[in-house]
């Protein structure tokens, strides 16, 4: 499984801070090949949200051991730049976004036909280790002397924070807005910002690298992440088996461990 992106994994960014089987007979068995499983070499290129990045990592790596000639790539970002990259012509063959509008776009320009709901994932208040700042809630956001991070509004996690601090009534001071969440969390583990907004489950994949605060209101801002095979996949029976592994019981299982809702 290779992964191409961000050329710094959140995962290095925490230690620099710290530093198919059938039933039928032996005869079916031998003259029937299932469809979903590549005889040959195959690559299966998959489009994720950065939110989806870590979890999408351990079910590429699941989905190799059980299609050993299956190469999944992984491109991770912000998914309406990875919509836009698709809709403009980038060879993907499956788009996992971290909300319904990205994949919209996919779909409205006939590049998929449908697309499932993967999980959910709703937005927490997150500090540096320690909260050096002694941030106690979403108020704290709008401090002119604090150093705040966002996600940009055309990128799911920003139009959920914008949602959620308007319902609060929270003008936040926001010094940086980022093109995606991985970014946002970046800053926060490097303490070059106080405080930000991002979601739960990049909370949890931080671990002591940050310190989450729960935020009343966020189960109403909900973001719906779904997943899509495209219609001109290189390999199409790949490409949807992929799809049905992530939407299955394996990938509900990684799913759930990294702390997303189901669908």
């Amino acid at each position: 499984m290779r992964s191409v992106g961000s050329a710094v994994t959140l995962a290095a960014v925490i230690a620099l801070a710290g530093c198919a089987t059938g039933s039928g007979s032996a005869t079916d068995a031998s003259t029937q090949t299932d469809a979903a499983t590549p005889t040959t070499p195959t690559t299966v290129t998959v489009f994720a949200a950065a939110s989806l990045a870590e979890a999408f990592d351990e079910i590429a790596e699941r989905f190799e051991a059980e299609h050993p000639l299956t190469d999944v790539v992984l491109n991770s970002g912000g998914s309406s730049a990875l919509a836009q990259q698709i809709v403009q012509g980038a060879p993907a063959d499956v788009f996992a976004s971290a909300a319904e509008s990205p994949m919209q776009a996919v779909i409205d320009a006939g590049l998929a036909s449908d697309a499932a709901i993967l999980a959910t994932n709703t937005l927490e208040l997150v500090t540096p280790a320690g909260n050096p700042a002694g941030i106690t809630g979403l108020e704290d956001l709008a401090r002119p002397e604090l150093r705040v991070a966002l996600c940009d509004v055309s990128v799911p996690c920003g139009a959920a924070s914008t949602t959620l601090l308007e319902q609060h009534g929270v003008a936040a001071s926001a010094d940086t807005l980022e093109s995606d969440v991985t970014a946002v969390l970046t800053k926060v583990v490097l303490g070059e910002v106080d405080a930000a907004l991002v979601y739960r489950t990049d909370v949890i994949a931080a671990g002591d690298a940050v310190e989450g605060i729960e935020v009343p209101g966020t189960a109403s801002v909900v973001t719906r992440s779904r997943i899509a095979a495209m219609t001109d996949a290189t390999d199409p029976a790949t490409a949807a088996a992929f799809v049905s592994f992530t939407t299955g019981a394996d990938g509900r299982a990684v799913l759930d461990a990294a702390g997303f809702g189901a669908p």
